[in-house]
């Protein structure tokens, strides 16, 4: 009788980071939607304000953190993508960083009008 792995255990013998699945890190941020806005907090202890980028580029906000213990001779990074469905009022993006953990509001966009009309020729 040969015993097949669960579905749950399947990438256990699997030489590959467990990022590629979404397990690693997963519980240390919560995106949610409401009212008009997309609100992200992530858990991100022991970093200083000062050693946090936030980016915007087209539809993706990149989070990048570097902190470095000299006294311990250690460093601690953190990068993140998050990819946004909807339109972003980019301009009314704001971001809060209090006791580790990073806020940042995302106020949806007015979709407008997308893409343009296309002639149609023909008879």
């Amino acid at each position: 009788m040969v015993l097949r792995p669960t579905a749950s255990t399947w990438r256990q013998n699997l030489d590959m980071p467990a990022q590629l699945f979404g397990d690693r890190g997963s519980d240390d941020y919560e995106l949610y939607e409401e009212d008009d806005e997309f609100v992200l907090t992530i858990d991100m202890p022991g970093f200083e304000i000062d050693e946090i980028d936030l980016a915007w580029d087209d539809g993706v906000l990149n989070v990048a953190a570097e902190h470095v213990d000299e006294d311990r001779g250690r460093k601690k990074t953190y990068h993140r993508r998050f990819r946004f469905p909807k339109n972003i009022a980019e301009d009314e993006i704001s971001a809060e960083y209090t006791n580790g953990v990073l806020e940042v509001s995302l106020p949806t966009a007015d979709p407008g009008t997308r893409g343009m009309e296309i002639p149609l020729e023909g008879e």
